[in-house]
């Protein structure tokens, strides 16, 4: 599955998922912009990384649910490496978790502005620039098939909508762009670490087929192979990578 001579933008590349997924794609030979926003280090550690492998690899600092700074990136990548062959939408978060009864406007916002307007602005700003044979790779989650655990209706409610975009972008797009989404489930990340108490993560993982949590390397060989020529013939999916814990 190699992507030599391919430009992948992976947003949200900073740290976990994203991280995994720009170390992976500069394995198969992509030149890789990794985008980031308080994850500076790491998003750093992973550009040398890189280009100790023979490709290369650049850190831009983005609030990716600000206009100016999507417009920027793009701008800085196109006038770097040429074009986008490839957008890696991982950024987003849930924030905290609130109950609908308890949540404010703004916060309601926040998150679908985390999660869903900045990949229409990050696919908005890439497809001038994006070649026929491209590919974008969005990034859901399993609560976007189940509704999320306790206070993440509206983090759900926002993945939903990526899958639903995800959709809907690859008919706009095809044939000349591919579009697919992928749906982790419980995945060992920063995310869970913050947000799901370790008594439920035993328990999630524990009711999987797999019998265990998955991890950051997992994922990214799923968007790696979704992202590359392989997928030559898979647009508009949303590809569950849970452990067998709902199958769909």
């Amino acid at each position: 599955m190699t992507m030599k001579g391919k430009v992948a933008i992976v947003a949200g590349g900073g740290r976990d998922i994203g991280r995994a997924c720009a170390l992976e794609l500069a394995g198969r030979g992509a030149d890789v912009v990794i985008t980031y926003l308080a994850s500076e280090a790491t998003a750093q550690s992973a550009v040398d990384e890189i280009q100790k492998l023979g490709v290369r690899a650049v850190a831009i600092k983005a609030d990716l649910t600000q206009q100016q700074d999507v417009d920027a990136c793009v701008q800085s990548t196109v006038e770097q490496f040429g074009k986008v062959d490839c957008l890696v939408h991982v950024s987003g978060g849930l924030v905290e978790r609130v109950k609908v009864a308890d949540m404010s406007l703004s916060h309601f916002h926040k998150v679908m502005d985390l999660n869903l307007t900045s990949l229409f602005m990050m696919t908005h700003a890439c497809i001038p620039h994006m070649p026929k044979g491209s590919s974008i790779v969005t990034l859901a989650s399993q609560a976007g098939r189940d509704g999320g655990g306790g206070g993440a209706a509206i983090y759900a409610t926002s993945k939903g909508a990526v899958m639903t975009f995800t959709r809907g972008l690859a008919k706009e797009l095809g044939p000349d762009i591919r579009v697919n989404g992928v749906c982790p489930g419980m995945i060992s990340t920063g995310f869970h670490d913050t947000f799901t108490p370790d008594a439920v993560r035993t328990k999630v993982a524990g009711s999987t087929a797999l019998q265990r949590e998955g991890n950051s390397e997992e994922v990214a060989k799923l968007v790696a192979f979704l992202a590359s020529d392989e997928a030559s013939y898979m647009t508009g999916t949303n590809v569950d990578i849970n452990g067998g814990m709902l199958f769909s």
